[in-house]
C-alpha cells in the first residue's frame, strides 16, 4: 500500500496506526491525516528516536498493511 492509499484510506486505517504508536492521541492521528512526514516527525517527538530509525518502524508497518489488505 503506497501513501497515496494510505491517505485516502486514512479514516479507515488511523486506528490502527494508533495500536502501533500507543502514545499517538486522536488528536495526533487527525493532525496526521495520512501523511508520512508528519507520522514521522510526532514519532520523532513523542517517541525520542532518530528519523532512521523512524523511518524503518513506518516501512515495517507499511509491509503489514500490505499483509492485512492482501495486496
Amino acid at each position: 500500500m503506497n501513501w497515496d492509499q494510505i491517505e485516502g484510506k486514512w479514516k479507515e486505517l488511523k486506528g490502527r496506526f494508533g495500536e502501533k504508536w500507543g502514545k499517538l492521541t486522536d488528536d495526533d492521528l487527525a493532525t496526521i491525516a495520512g501523511k508520512r512526514d508528519k507520522l514521522a516527525g510526532l514519532l520523532q517527538q513523542k517517541y525520542g528516536i532518530a528519523k532512521e530509525h523512524v523511518e524503518t518502524q513506518i516501512t515495517a508497518f507499511e509491509r503489514h498493511l500490505d499483509e492485512k489488505e492482501g495486496t
